[in-house]
């Protein structure tokens, strides 16, 4: 159930690095101001090796980036159900 909550938590990781990235493309964020530029690069580095093979593969119509949503969706339709079955079967052999 550990590696549950670990994938709960990476979760909120990724939506709020989408809302950070909208807020800093839409000017409300400011790059030069230190705090906000650590608090991005924190977040590039927990996400980027995740994002970057989906963004590889998935094409970005009118400049979206859908690739949080198919990892979001990935982990919690595939990810997580198939990390509870594993779980039933070791507990129950």
């Amino acid at each position: 159930m550990v590696l549950t909550r670990i994938l709960e938590i990476y979760c909120w990781i990724l939506l709020i690095s989408c809302i950070f990235v909208n807020l800093y493309a839409f000017g409300i964020l400011d790059s030069r101001n230190q705090l906000v530029w650590k608090i991005g690069m924190f977040l590039e580095r927990l996400t980027e090796p995740v994002l970057a093979p989906v963004r590889r593969v998935l094409p970005t119509p009118g400049g979206v980036d859908f690739s949080p949503m198919v990892v979001l969706l990935g982990i919690q339709y595939i990810v997580q159900p198939l990390l509870v079955d594993i779980f039933r079967a070791l507990i129950l052999h």
